[in-house]
């Protein structure tokens, strides 16, 4: 298959792709023909990824949460994404198991990637959520969590911790399996998003 500089993707690659993904060999090297048109280099740098998240939040500023989401997929943090952490980011995050996508929502939550998160780490990453939030969506979030302060109270109550107390991640997993309610909090789902999936049922 040649090597990747001639724009086709390495047999190695697109085999590993296979295995740890839900997309064929066909829509893998569409999308690796899409990626070198987008970044020749072969890498997206977090500038790149948060100028790509821009274009899907217009009237937002989702620069903060680009940021985290670059921060947990960087896989070998070396500032960049290369094809291989792209798509395996990718799958995980529309199509993966449930349990793939908590272990990735931990690594989102980790901020320093100790291996466990405190409540400063959850609000963070709250508040960086609420960046993405329009101010008129903002005003119609209940009482309880239409703040980064309020919503991530009500997370740490739902698992029942206390302001320095630590989650694992066998904790984070299994208080989001137990109680759905947190994984609606800890996600980015504005009001429109909502009201288009209501619209599908």
């Amino acid at each position: 298959m040649g090597n990747s500089k001639s724009g086709a993707l390495s047999k190695e690659i697109l085999e590993e792709l296979q295995l740890n993904t839900k997309f064929t060999q066909e829509e893998l090297c569409t999308w690796y023909q899409s990626f070198l048109k987008e970044c020749p280099s072969g890498k997206i740098s977090k500038k790149q990824f948060e100028n790509i998240y821009s274009k899907f939040f217009p009237d937002a500023d989702p620069k903060a949460y680009a940021h985290h989401v670059f921060r947990s997929f960087d896989a070998n943090n070396d500032g960049t994404l290369d094809f291989k952490e792209y798509m395996i980011a990718l799958h995980m995050t529309s199509s993966g198991k449930t349990n793939q996508k908590l272990e990735w929502a931990f690594c989102l939550y980790d901020v320093d990637g100790n291996g466990t998160i405190s409540k400063p780490e959850v609000l963070e990453i709250i508040t960086a959520i609420f960046k993405m939030i329009n101010v008129e969506d903002q005003k119609h979030l209940p009482d309880d969590e239409n703040s980064p302060e309020k919503r991530t109270n009500k997370i740490w109550d739902f698992f029942g911790k206390k302001d320095d107390d630590k989650l694992t991640e066998g904790e984070f997993i299994q208080g989001i399996m137990n109680n759905k309610e947190i994984l609606r909090l800890i996600q980015f789902e504005p009001q429109k998003v909502r009201e288009k999936i209501k619209e599908k049922k």
